[in-house]
């Protein structure tokens, strides 16, 4: 049973092979089995290739499953076309299409299973670049916000300037109307005259106008240090509503990147294991001398083409000679005086009724 199923995974016309030997029969079966382990390897990969990308494990069995099949047909159709001829270098001129297709299999089977064989490895490599990349994302936020942010703050520290110099001035005015009192500058006169009262009135205005600056200018800080809250609980919230598109980036671009990060040497040797099993049922059938079913399957063709050419030959012989008898038979009878009297006579009644119709038509328009 295993064996008719892994010679029907061959290509081959099975009612020629069942009349081979055995030992011709074993060659197609490893040919075979070859084209159906290729396939399941196919179904593994596609399969845990598009699990990456949906995180679906029934849309990525399906989807390998069809891959799958479809590898499982390349191949059988690759092997199946290829024919045994008696020069070699014919024979590898005409596979070179199909080595070129399983090349180009392999390389697909190979690169989902290398993402699974080095998944730790691509692993580290993306959290440092996610690492990397939130770094960068946050500075590019800032960026926006840094600005707004450093303009309120200088408007804060010169607010608060307006104030430290109100309040040096209205200090200087109190040392000055107290030396007044105490005689040390000024007037030099110890006690409270008219020059020290008008100094007084000074520092008083200038303390009030510095109590109402104050007062002023705490509601303008408190107003612009709400603002630059504002400011920098948007920005966490643009880092927040950002860093899940940062935390997803494990798709699957992101990992074959990732892997080709990572030293060429063992993935290239995945790829020339694929590339081999891939290739191994046309090289066998290469390298393979031709064997009994080779020649009886070649004896088959040229007896079809044989016979398709003897009918196209007889058919134009049959239709030659249906020429000739044609043409032989409507000579003779254009010879022949009754068809010339009756071909005669028709002409004179259709001649008498075209001279009737156009009588009747002229005399109808007078």
């Amino acid at each position: 049973m295993l064996k008719k199923f892994f010679i029907t995974c061959s290509g081959i016309d099975k009612n020629i092979v069942n009349n081979c030997s055995d030992g011709e029969q074993n060659k197609y079966v490893g040919i075979g089995a070859t084209v159906f382990f290729t396939a399941i390897m196919a179904t593994i990969a596609g399969s845990y290739a598009l699990f990456t990308v949906f995180e679906n494990v029934y849309a990525a069995i399906l989807f390998g499953s069809i891959w799958g099949l479809l590898i499982f047909n390349l191949d059988r159709f690759i092997v199946s076309t290829i024919k045994k001829r008696d020069s070699k270098w014919t024979e590898f001129l005409q596979a070179s299409p199909r080595i070129l297709l399983a090349v180009i299999i392999a390389i697909v089977i190979s690169k989902p299973l290398e993402l699974k064989l080095f998944e730790k490895e691509i692993n580290q490599i993306l959290l440092t670049e996610k690492n990397q990349m939130t770094l960068e994302n946050k500075s590019q936020i800032a960026h926006l916000f840094n600005p707004e942010v450093t303009k309120i703050n200088s408007e804060i520290e010169t607010l608060k300037e307006e104030i430290t110099t109100e309040e040096i001035k209205t200090n200087a005015l109190y040392e000055t109307y107290i030396s007044e009192a105490e005689g040390r500058k000024g007037t030099k006169l110890l006690g409270k005259g008219p020059v020290y009262e008008e100094k007084r009135q000074k520092h008083d205005a200038s303390l009030e106008a510095l109590n109402q600056l104050k007062k002023e200018t705490s509601e303008k800080i408190k107003t612009k240090e709400l603002a630059i809250a504002t400011l920098i609980e948007n920005q966490k919230l643009l880092e927040k509503k950002t860093q899940p598109i940062i935390t997803n980036f494990d798709g699957l671009m992101a990992r074959i990147d990732a892997l080709n990060k990572l030293p060429w040497l063992p993935s290239f040797f995945i790829f020339l294991l694929f590339l081999a099993i891939e290739t191994s049922p046309i090289f066998a059938k290469l390298i393979s001398p031709k064997g009994a079913y080779d020649f009886k399957l070649e004896d088959e063709e040229t007896a079809v083409k044989t016979w398709v050419k003897q009918q196209v030959q007889q058919r134009e012989k049959m239709l030659q000679a249906d020429i000739l008898i044609s043409k032989k038979v409507y000579e003779n009878i254009s010879e022949e005086e009754e068809i010339y009297e009756y071909k005669q006579k028709m002409a004179r009644n259709l001649m008498k009724l075209q001279a009737d119709s156009f009588y009747k038509k002229q005399q109808s328009m007078l």
